[in-house]
């Protein structure tokens, strides 16, 4: 027979409806702010002449999940152009009990035309805090070193190799209210690598 027994904490939380009603409560929060960060989001890249009018022509899009390793997460996507062999996309995630991050992620076409200008930004005063995926899965969106490197300890042969490009910077869930203006500088950063 299975063992279905609950623990003491575990019938605490049981009967604490409260627990849950406060989550859905901070993930419409998340909502909210990833609905604020796109119409931002859609305003800066229509000012970009230079970028690819593909980029343009597909809506933000938000979504949720219940178990990227057990946790809750949103994704905001904008832009999104997935092909088979093209990528070109800026992601804003939320992963519960760990941080918020954003992540340029390209690969075909979009990666070969804008490769160079990861390189470049290798040496830029804004490179603090940015990361290079490093790993061959790009599913995965956490920071452990079998994951992500800091971008400045990567060789431009290295990057050159690379399946795939991940750039990513995260801030920690416990500057909540520092989330918004940090979405958007870092937005603005991705779009002047694109430039």
């Amino acid at each position: 027979m299975a063992n279905v027994k609950l623990s003491a904490a575990e019938i605490e939380l049981v009967n604490n409806a409260q627990i849950i009603l406060t989550k859905n409560s901070i993930i419409t929060k998340v909502y909210d702010l990833f609905g604020a960060l796109s119409h931002f989001y859609v305003d800066e890249m229509n000012k970009q002449s230079a970028l690819p009018k593909e980029l343009l022509a597909i809506a933000p899009k938000i979504s949720r999940g219940e178990n990227y390793e057990g946790l809750p997460w949103v994704m905001l996507d904008y832009p999104r152009y997935f092909t088979k062999t093209n990528e070109l996309a800026i992601r804003t995630y939320f992963w519960w009990g760990n941080f918020c991050s954003i992540t340029l992620q390209m690969s075909g076409e979009f990666q070969q035309e804008f490769q160079s200008s990861i390189h470049a930004f290798r040496y830029s005063s804004h490179v603090e805090g940015w990361f290079l995926c490093c790993a061959e899965d790009k599913r995965q969106h956490h920071f452990r070193p079998s994951n992500y490197k800091l971008l400045p300890e990567f060789t431009h042969k290295e990057i050159q190799q690379l399946s795939f490009i991940k750039l990513a910077k995260k801030i920690p869930l416990n500057q909540w209210n520092d989330i918004e203006i940090f979405m958007q500088n870092s937005f603005l950063t991705i779009l002047d690598i694109l430039k």
